[in-house]
């Protein structure tokens, strides 16, 4: 059983969305997708198309790069959302200029009235070296306090790494 919010945490290439994906897969409950990214070359195009693929069939795919709120008001009561990923998330919001805060407050916000369990996939930033340039430094430490803030509210928060999952909140479904 999924509690109403779930956080898994890992690095790049971790297996983060397949473990969470594997979450909702079992769940057993209609599976809704929200899709942060936003195609801007053929490197990118190709990972959103091997995601697609490793997801396989039977998702519902909503494209939500920052209006993640009005996108969960769009999925049916009872449903399993995967929210893939705060990440790309928090770097639309952040390149878009929108003020960060006031997102982060809508997001934790819609997340606490979703129409049913919600997985958040999220990037840990915060353990590799000291970012060189002022916008980077801004991004690990927005994500870094945006990880903590889903944490704070998940019922379930897991690492993924190697892809193994280790639950740090909460027990393994």
């Amino acid at each position: 059983m999924l509690p109403n919010l779930a956080l898994v945490l890992g690095g790049a290439a971790s297996g983060k969305s397949k473990f969470a994906e594997s979450l909702i897969d079992n769940s057993g409950l209609r599976k809704f997708y929200l899709a942060t990214s936003q195609i801007w070359d053929d490197e990118m195009s190709l990972k959103v198309e091997a995601h697609r693929e490793q997801r396989g069939n039977g998702w519902t795919t909503i494209e939500a790069p920052m209006a993640v709120d009005e996108a969960l008001h769009r999925c049916p009561a009872g449903a399993g959302i995967l929210l893939d990923c705060a990440t790309m998330w928090l770097t639309n919001v952040m390149l878009a200029e929108a003020d960060v805060e006031a997102a982060e407050m809508a997001l934790l916000a819609a997340l606490s009235a979703a129409p049913g369990p919600v997985v958040v996939v999220s990037n840990e930033v915060g353990q590799g070296i000291v970012p060189d340039n002022p916008l980077a430094r801004r991004f690990r430490d927005a994500q870094g306090r945006l990880n903590q803030k889903l944490a704070a509210q998940a019922g379930l928060v897991v690492f993924v790494t190697a892809g193994l999952p280790m639950a740090l909140k909460g027990v393994l479904p």
